[in-house]
């Protein structure tokens, strides 16, 4: 097994299913359950692979394992994958998810379903395809290529503004891509490489790294999304469909994230020290801004949307803290939204499916109804609002030990947003679940199906898990992130001994 390309495995396994379903027609019924069932089939399939990485796996090295290295675009651009311990927590997730993806669209997707599978099974390539490249222009083919079938599923399976929605979400994520590329270019003619192992390992000249910081900034902080570059998110999520939402509050704002720890940090650790005062004051913004603009929406997906711009301006904090905590928490963090927030979605796709609204005003009782809905609910509810024994809580919990460590007064004001997320998250799940059934179309809903079961149970039983023994977790993560504080810390203070003695 050990010269078995596991990883090309993992990313490329959906495109045979890709290839099995253009194969099938899907002009009856029938045609159409045999595509869904060969897309459920190749997503359980992939989730076995990237569990096979996951136990496989060596915990004790910093190192990128399972590496992949062929010649494939000319001298000096290969074919190279690998995971370390934190790339291949996203692998898994990305892997889990998708089957969930597959089964919330079940029911609701009946036209062009054939197109609709393809659609994402391609998008599982190429998301597993990021977290998994070594080679910084094979990372950006992932990065990019993920937003058109994103851009697609939003744009045809969407809302009645579906269009103006995925046009937004491409053309923001794309302008800040671009300059990304001129980043991509300009690194490989400093360090003669396109190689991110050797990347990591080159010393940028300081008038180079801010403009690179930049460059990868612009990218990654529309993706994330960091305020103020978060207003495409709340059209993308109220118009994509359930499964859309999921996998893009899931797993795509992650790629943001994930750049900014692979990229920015260790590469262009200078930057990183003079710019952490923006990424400091971004992220509070982000945090009060978009917990108070999620209070006073009408629609479920948008407070949740909301919530999202909230909860990844933790993430951007923990990261620039740059000590253990704070990068552990920023992991935690991204690996916990990525189940409470797919979780959250879906359970509005519950309700959606049986009332066609997402308007919080058109609720309220479901509990007398729903009683099995009442409680997922409340799980992944208390779970966003960062309650101690959900997941939700390690992560904001560590991130704002770490930012404390570097300055309080941000972890204070950051602090007010685990208040406000309380507030938020208790307000919407008191006026959908409890009070008085006084609408008649709500007296003859129905409590979760068994599809619905299998979904939801199993993400609010990680839920409560990871919340109270995170250390799974914990254990493929801390040697990476120790690696990446020490050569952060290595390069600064090397960079800095240059500067005083010249």
């Amino acid at each position: 097994m050990t010269d078995w390309p596991i990883l090309s495995t993992v990313t490329f396994v959906p495109l045979v299913g890709v290839l099995f379903i253009l194969l099938i027609r899907d002009d009856s019924e029938i045609g159409r359950r045999n595509i869904r069932n060969v897309a459920l089939l190749t997503t359980v399939f992939n989730f076995l692979f990237s569990l096979y990485v996951w136990f496989e796996f060596d915990k004790g090295t910093s190192d990128f394992q399972f590496v992949e290295k062929t010649q494939w675009l000319g001298e000096g651009i290969n074919y190279h994958m690998g995971v370390d311990g934190i790339s291949i927590l996203f692998v898994v997730l990305t892997a889990f998810l998708m089957p969930i993806c597959v089964l919330a669209s079940w029911e609701s997707v009946t036209k062009r379903v054939k197109e609709y599978m393809i659609a994402f099974l391609i998008l599982e390539t190429l998301v597993i395809g990021v977290f998994c490249a070594l080679d910084i222009v094979l990372f950006y083919v992932f990065f990019e290529g993920g937003l058109i079938p994103m851009f697609i599923i939003i744009g045809v399976w969407g809302g009645p503004r579906r269009i103006y929605a995925s046009f937004k979400f491409f053309l923001y994520t794309l302008t800040g891509s671009v300059l990304m590329l001129l980043a991509i270019m300009a690194m490989y003619w400093d360090a003669g490489t396109t190689s991110i192992p050797e990347l990591l390992m080159h010393d940028f000249p300081a008038s180079m790294q801010l403009w690179l910081w930049l460059a990868f900034f612009a990218s990654f902080a529309v993706k994330l999304p960091l305020w103020p570059f978060h207003t495409w998110l709340p059209d993308a999520h109220v118009e994509a469909p359930t499964a859309g939402s999921v996998i893009l509050a899931g797993i795509l704002l992650k790629l943001g994230g994930y750049g900014f720890i692979r990229f920015c940090l260790p590469m262009f650790p200078l930057a990183s020290v003079d710019l952490a005062p923006l990424i400091y004051s971004l992220s509070v913004i982000a945090i009060i801004y978009g917990s108070l603009v999620a209070l006073m929406q009408d629609d479920i997906k948008k407070l949740i949307a909301y919530s999202s711009v909230a909860h990844m301006g933790y993430v951007m904090m923990g990261i620039f803290s740059a000590n253990p905590q704070g990068v552990q928490g920023a992991v935690f963090q991204m690996l916990s939204h990525g189940l409470v927030s797919a979780a959250l979605f879906l359970c509005v796709g519950v309700i959606y499916d049986r009332m066609h609204t997402r308007e919080i005003s058109a609720y309220g009782g479901l509990v007398s109804k729903m009683p099995k809905y009442a409680v997922v609910f409340l799980v992944f509810s208390l779970a966003n609002a960062g309650l101690p024994g959900t997941s939700g809580f390690i992560g904001e919990f560590l991130v704002l030990i770490g930012v404390y460590q570097v300055n309080s007064w941000i972890a204070i004001f950051a602090t007010t947003g685990v208040i406000l997320s309380a507030a938020y998250s208790l307000w919407l799940y008191r006026r959908v679940v409890f009070g008085p059934l006084v609408k008649e179309n709500l007296k003859s809903i129905l409590d979760l199906s068994s599809r619905e079961k299998i979904i939801l149970y199993p993400l609010a039983a990680l839920v409560i898990f990871y919340g109270v023994y995170p250390m799974p977790i914990f254990d493929v993560t801390a040697a990476s992130v120790d690696a990446l504080i020490n050569n952060y810390n290595a390069s600064h203070e090397a960079a800095r001994a240059l500067t005083l003695a010249n």
